[in-house]
């Protein structure tokens, strides 16, 4: 279990990194936000997970894509906009998606995924399957109106979806106390008849136990669950570069965060020689994924008619 955790965490750290190397270079055709910091969420909550179930996400999603199994090559083809990408190199960074891996698509309209997965939870309900739902958003998203009206609608309904709040503290620059004088995160959940918890401190053991055992209600018939789980961004709200000169935060505020890295906190818990081969074959994978990338070809012309919705 351990191993399996190290991989996903430092896959994931590693390819971020990566990207923020080639990042400045401009091959990389969208915009990034990164989830550096915040991986422990993404694979903790997807371990808990099966196969068959399903994630949506937000524009920050390179954690949650590949905790949940998304193809690395996909992944980096489609930030480079190749045709070889997971959405054929129209999408760039905030709209990954590999249904085959369930990773049903991301997107970067704040709390736009909220009312979708719970449509799909519905969905699922209705032909009599056992799917469970994972929801992915930030603080930011629960200031929406859909928000309410979607938790609502799964509380009345009862529906699989396990609803996972990423507070990192900001909505791009903005505190909550700058931004909402109500009740926490939490409570508001409650209020619609959802049991919330909120996990602070960013432990993957926690997340893991905590969110698995509400996995396991929610597939029994339990109904939604709803999780707030503190978190700190170490990069800017988008793009790959530090940003605590620009003066809404200070470096002191992250030292506790970085001092508790998820991925060296697991990966100190594996012999040296395990680990080592861990990152020796991550290395590999990283570094192929960016060669085949960068030698894919470009969409064809053709494909500017082609994934079109329109009516007559």
């Amino acid at each position: 279990m351990i191993d399996r955790l190290f991989r996903s965490l430092f896959l994931i750290r590693r390819v971020e990194e990566e990207i923020a190397r080639v990042y400045p270079s401009d091959k990389i055709m969208s915009p990034v936000h990164l989830s550096i910091g915040q991986e422990a969420i993404s694979v903790g909550v997807c371990a808990t997970l099966r196969p068959e179930d399903v994630v949506f996400g937000t524009y920050r999603c390179h954690a949650l894509y590949l905790a949940k199994g998304g193809n690395l090559k996909a992944m980096i083809a489609e930030l480079y906009g190749k045709f070889a990408g997971c959405a054929k190199g129209k999408a760039g960074s905030m709209h990954l998606i590999d249904t085959s891996a369930g990773v049903m698509g991301a997107s970067a309209v704040v709390s736009s995924t909220i009312p979708t997965s719970v449509g799909y939870a519905f969905a699922e309900k209705t032909r009599g399957k056992d799917t469970v739902v994972a929801c992915f958003f930030g603080d930011g998203a629960t200031e929406e109106g859909v928000f309410h009206e979607a938790l609502n609608f799964a509380s009345l309904k009862k529906l699989p979806v396990v609803f996972i709040c990423e507070n990192n503290y900001y909505a791009i620059h903005s505190t909550e106390s700058a931004r909402r004088g109500g009740p926490e995160i939490t409570a508001m959940a409650q209020a619609h008849g959802i049991p919330a918890i909120k996990l602070e401190g960013m432990n993957i053991e926690e997340i893991i136990q905590s969110v698995g055992k509400a996995v396991e209600e929610i597939r029994n018939g339990g109904g939604p669950r709803f999780f707030e789980i503190m978190c700190y961004r170490w990069k800017e709200h988008v793009g790959p570069n530090d940003d605590f000169g620009v003066g809404y935060r200070k470096k002191e505020e992250a030292e506790p965060w970085l001092a508790n890295d998820q991925v060296q906190v697991v990966g100190n818990k594996l012999s040296e020689e395990d680990r080592r081969r861990i990152e020796i074959a991550v290395e590999a994978e990283i570094a192929e994924a960016f060669a085949f990338a960068e030698s894919a070809e470009l969409p064809p012309d053709s494909e500017l008619l082609s994934d079109i919705f329109r009516t007559h």
